[in-house]
C-alpha cells in the first residue's frame, strides 16, 4: 500500500474535484509530477494506479491521481457526470499544477477512458499541452466500436462488471440530486441498462449534451484527432484488448509524428503482465517511467 495525500479542488460550477498526492511539493520543487487520468469508475485504488503511483514514487518523483467527477469515495454534486471526450477538468488539473509548480517537468498518463480523455486533451492544446511528454494506455479510440466488441465473448463479463458500477454510480446520485427528471428514468430502469449502449443512450448522452449515444460517440471518438498532437505521447495497446478491435488500431497517416504507437501481440486491456503467476511483474510500471525519463535527461533535478 502507498499512503497518499487528499486534496480537493472546489470549482466554479459548484462542483470539486478529489486529488491524490504521493506527496506535496513545494512551491519551488523541481521534481517531475506524473499527472494520472484512471479509467471507467477507476480512482486511486485501482490496481494499475497504485502500480504507477509506486513506480513513480520509487523514481524519486511525484504522483497525482485526479479522481473524474463521482469516481472518489463522495458522490458529485451535480447531474453531470465524466465521459470520454471531456477535458475540461484534466486541462484545468493541469493548468493549475504547471502554475502552482512552475519548477517541475510535467508528465501525464492515462488509461483506457483515462486515456482517452488525454488524447483529447493533447490534441486540443496542441504545442500548450504544458506537458513535456505523456502516455496513453489501452484508450478506446473508437467508442462505438468498443461498445459493440464488449458485448461478445468473454468480454461481457467486464461490461457486466462496469455496468453494475455505473449503475450504482447513478442511482446513489437520485438520494441527492432530481435525477429522475433529468433523465426521464427511475432507479429500477437504470438497473435496467445492461449495456453500454443502452447506459450511453440514456444516462451519458443526456447528461453531457448529445443527441444519443452514436452521437456522443462519434464527437468523442479520438482516433479522428490524433494528427493533431503535438506533445511526444507513447501509446501503448495490445491486439488482444478484449475492449477492442483492430479497427482502433491507428494507421500511420492517422498519427502525428509526435506519436510512438508500441503495440503488443499480448498485453490485454491495461494488462502488460509477465513473469510467473506467482511472482508477476508489471511491464507499464516500467515503460512508462523509461519514457518519461528519455525527456527529463538534460534537466538538472
Amino acid at each position: 500500500k502507498l499512503p497518499t495525500i487528499n486534496e480537493r479542488l472546489e470549482l466554479e460550477d459548484g462542483d470539486f474535484l478529489d486529488l491524490a498526492w504521493t506527496a506535496q511539493p513545494t512551491a519551488e520543487s523541481n521534481k517531475p509530477i506524473v499527472v494520472i487520468f484512471h479509467g471507467l469508475e477507476g480512482s486511486v485504488e485501482s490496481p494499475y494506479v497504485k502500480g504507477i503511483m509506486r513506480a513513480v514514487n520509487a523514481a524519486g518523483w511525484i504522483g497525482l491521481v485526479m479522481h473524474f467527477r463521482g469516481c472518489s469515495e463522495e458522490s458529485n454534486r451535480l447531474l453531470r457526470a465524466y465521459h470520454s471526450g471531456d477535458t475540461n477538468d484534466a486541462s484545468y488539473v493541469i493548468g493549475l499544477i504547471a502554475k502552482r509548480y512552475p519548477n517541475a517537468p510535467l508528465f501525464a498518463v492515462g488509461y483506457s477512458l483515462g486515456g482517452s480523455v488525454l488524447t483529447h486533451y493533447l490534441a486540443q492544446t496542441g504545442t500548450k499541452s504544458q506537458l513535456l511528454a505523456a502516455s496513453v494506455v489501452s484508450a478506446p479510440l473508437l467508442l462505438a466500436e468498443s461498445a459493440e466488441r464488449i458485448k461478445k465473448g468473454f468480454s461481457k463479463a467486464y461490461q457486466r462488471r462496469l455496468i453494475k458500477r455505473l449503475q450504482a454510480s447513478v442511482v446513489r446520485k437520485f438520494e441527492h440530486l432530481d435525477m429522475r427528471s433529468a433523465l426521464n428514468l427511475t432507479t429500477k430502469q437504470v438497473k435496467k441498462l445492461n449495456t453500454f449502449v443502452e447506459f450511453d443512450d440514456r444516462v451519458t448522452a443526456p447528461l453531457h449534451g448529445f443527441k444519443d449515444a452514436l452521437d456522443y460517440y462519434n464527437q468523442c471518438s479520438s482516433l479522428q484527432f490524433l494528427h493533431k498532437i503535438e506533445t511526444p505521447t507513447l501509446f501503448i495497446h495490445a491486439e488482444d484488448d478484449p475492449f477492442l478491435t483492430k479497427k482502433v488500431i491507428p494507421n500511420i497517416t492517422d498519427m502525428s509524428a509526435n506519436i510512438l504507437f508500441e503495440l503488443s501481440r499480448y498485453g490485454g486491456h491495461v494488462g502488460f503482465v509477465y513473469g510467473s503467476i506467482l511472482k508477476p511483474k508489471y511491464w507499464l510500471e516500467e515503460r512508462i517511467p523509461t519514457w518519461f525519463n528519455e525527456f527529463t535527461k538534460d534537466k538538472k533535478l
